[in-house]
């Protein structure tokens, strides 16, 4: 995947991160946990990056 790629995951997390502020500070554990959520599918998606990253490497 290319740097495209890369920048979406890190998109997708930093949005996380805004939503579960957002729903922190509003008592809304809906959004709260749908920022959570966000977050860890960037997580997963730039540790995927990082594996294909070290086979093409090699």
């Amino acid at each position: 995947m290319g740097l495209g790629d890369k920048i979406e995951n890190a998109a997708e997390k930093a949005g996380g991160k805004g939503k579960e502020a957002a729903g922190a500070a509003t008592g809304d554990e809906s959004l709260r946990a749908e920022g959570q959520a966000d977050q860890a599918k960037g997580d997963l998606k730039q540790a995927g990056e990082k594996v294909k990253d070290a086979f093409k490497k090699d």
